[in-house]
């Protein structure tokens, strides 16, 4: 049960926005193994002068289509699995919408599975 937030410049039309989640989607099902159903994500734009970022850290050149992809996960994934995830994300986006590797930033936050409640009050996974 993935949260994801993605976070890219304003602009960018309804059709590349989709493109974006089903990508992202396509990745976590096929290396997280989550159910294709279970998708909750977050897109925030932001202007230009409220998305700040080194275009050159890691000596990765970054552009004015970065995408910032931040999910929240379960900690129970193997570090084989993240790789696959990042690998999988980046040339999901790179065929559609056709994002450049180097404008994919990544970053899982992993959380104990008793830390999720998907409605009515209850930590559906604590045991």
């Amino acid at each position: 049960m993935p949260l994801t937030r993605i976070s890219l410049r304003a602009g960018k039309p309804a059709d590349y926005r989709q493109a974006l989640t089903a990508g992202i989607q396509r990745s976590l099902v096929d290396t997280f193994n989550v159910p294709k159903d279970d998708m909750f994500m977050l897109i925030t734009e932001h202007t230009p002068d409220n998305m700040i970022y080194d275009r050159h850290y890691q000596n990765i050149e970054r552009g004015d289509d970065l995408v910032v992809i931040q999910l929240t996960v379960s900690n129970t994934r193997s570090v084989e699995q993240k790789k696959a995830l990042y690998r999988r994300i980046v040339d999901e986006l790179g065929k559609s919408p056709g994002v450049r590797p180097e404008d994919v930033f990544i970053n899982l936050v992993e959380v104990e599975k008793e830390n999720w409640s998907f409605g009515n009050g209850i930590a559906q996974y604590a045991v």
